[in-house]
């Protein structure tokens, strides 16, 4: 079975009020035990079922009862995996008291994780149901003194075995009236006090961004986020419009900071060459910090019959903001180029984009976020997705000895380098396990026809000829069965996986990146 377990996760619905759960004769969740290793929770699901052995000798109705009835989730085995691999775990490894909380501009979160300012924060059930759930705060939908014309459909979304990889929307900005909104706030800080609502506005001049910034502050935000980066907005100059352009930046910034006197932060557009621009426009103009990234422009989905891309309105659609986990690798090299200015040393980040689980947010903290906001997960998954990001993170945190998740942030900026600046000198060669393998050639195949022509195939199993390997690690990352190991940090799921290097000429240390 251990074969099967990361497919048979992957391929679980996640359903709502799931019929294996309820079918438990012992009590036991397996929906949330497979929820949690597919949001990375891997240890928090071995350590839940460690001392629970009544899966291994159960005749699995919870697999009768899964609603894939044709060809169901074989949980039984998922299950008696799980037990086989807590069989590894020290509990005592994971008992460190550690501190979730964090400080972001003098207002303190009880944990990193936010909504981000999107549909999943745009009214008071809705949030308050967040915050019921263990979310630390919410960006509300952003607020503006106009309403927004918004179109059917909105949204487009790219798959990959089910589950969204990119989504695409071109929606704006929150339907309710001015007065509507502040009135959310006001009663979602009655109800929830030590939450944190940060309140996303939007003006058309210097007026509007001045006279939200206060409205917002005397309703009860925390914190005043300044929307420069939506790139959906029906009229020009607004949204990612302002976040292109450093003197817009530098003067809608400046008239916010009139308007109020809690900390103000600026969200900018991955929509660019360069943020360092923007950035700068914006502290020297008051701002006490920045939310990157928004969306990406975009277009997908060409209708091949239609010969128009979605979503289609009418026969017609339009370049949208583009998200989803596939976005993260772009907003993480805006984040450290954020971080690792010296001009801005220690500037607070909040950080978005492509955030599912807790091991994406320590990827963010890492490189210079203070904590993350989430959109596109929660679309599609809900709001319990924090239970495994709080459980994960705690459990990362107590694994690696460290006290607080502020530890993590900007623990890995200094590991980036000019491209010129890295070693040229060494070779690591990729280490083939054979008895994981099964044969399949697609290392062989890749190698072949896209790599080195590093690797034969020898009685249906791959060899390297070490004088042709270049150590590109082609094969590391086609390989289905985890068989063959690399550098970095390729996840199993909750577990990484490292090689070490074969031969090594000089380790020449990287220079300081200079900006």
């Amino acid at each position: 079975m251990p074969q099967l377990y990361i497919p048979e996760v992957n391929r679980c619905l996640l359903c709502y009020d799931a019929k294996c759960s309820k079918a438990c004769p012992s009590g036991i969740d397996p929906a949330k035990l497979i929820r949690s290793v597919y949001f990375d929770n891997e240890v928090g699901a071995e350590l839940s079922i460690r001392s629970d052995k009544a899966c291994l000798t159960c005749d699995a109705p919870c697999q009768k009862a899964c609603v894939l009835d044709e060809d169901p989730i074989r949980i039984k085995g998922v299950m008696e995996t799980l037990h086989e691999m807590a069989e590894d775990l020290d509990p005592e490894d994971f008992e460190n008291e550690v501190d979730l909380s964090c400080d972001f501009c003098g207002v303190k979160l009880e944990n990193p994780f936010l909504l981000s300012s999107s549909v999943v924060a745009s009214s008071y059930d809705k949030i308050a149901r967040a915050f019921e759930a263990g979310w630390a705060g919410a960006a509300f939908k952003t607020i503006c003194v106009f309403t927004p014309r918004e179109v059917s459909p909105r949204y487009a979304v790219t798959k990959d075995s089910g589950h969204f990889v990119g989504f695409k929307n071109v929606e704006q900005l929150s339907q309710d009236s001015l007065d509507e909104d502040l009135e959310i706030i006001r009663k979602l800080k009655e109800k929830y006090p030590t939450k944190v609502i940060f309140a996303s506005i939007m003006g058309r001049n210097e007026k509007e961004w001045e006279t939200l910034a206060g409205k917002v502050e005397k309703a009860g935000a925390d914190v005043v986020e300044c929307n420069f980066s939506c790139p959906n907005m029906e009229d020009d100059g607004l949204g990612s419009d302002i976040g292109q352009n450093p003197i817009a930046v530098g003067k809608f910034t400046a008239a916010a900071r009139k308007g109020c006197k809690i900390p103000l932060i600026v969200k900018l557009t991955p929509n660019v060459a360069s943020m360092t621009p923007m950035v700068d426009a914006a502290m020297e103009n008051g701002a006490d910090g920045i939310a990157a990234i928004n969306t990406i422009k975009s277009l997908m989905g060409m209708n091949l019959d239609t010969f128009v891309t979605e979503p289609t309105v009418n026969g017609y659609s339009g370049v949208g903001g583009y998200s989803g986990k596939a976005v993260k690798p772009i907003a993480l090299r805006f984040i450290h180029e954020i971080a690792s200015n010296p001009k801005h040393k220690n500037i607070p980040i909040t950080g978005m984009g492509g955030i599912e689980t807790w091991s994406d947010a320590v990827e963010f903290m890492l490189l210079g976020a203070n904590h993350v906001q989430v959109t596109t997960a929660v679309m599609e998954y809900g709001y319990r997705i924090v239970d495994d990001m709080i459980e994960g993170l705690k459990h990362y945190l107590s694994g690696k000895d460290l006290k607080s998740a502020g530890e993590l942030v900007r623990k890995g900026v200094n590991s980036v380098a000019d491209l010129d600046d890295l070693d040229r000198e060494s070779i690591l060669y990729p280490k083939f396990e054979l008895s994981k393998c099964n044969g399949c050639g697609r290392c062989y195949i890749s190698c072949r026809d896209g790599g080195h022509d590093a690797i034969t195939m020898k009685d249906d199993k791959p060899r390297m000829n070490p004088s042709a390997c270049v150590g590109c690690h082609l094969c590391v990352y086609v390989c289905p069965e985890f068989a063959i190991l690399g550098s970095g940090s390729r996840r199993i799921k909750g577990r990484g996986v490292f090689g070490t290097p074969s031969k090594k000429v000089k380790n020449k240390a990287p220079k300081k990146k200079d900006n």
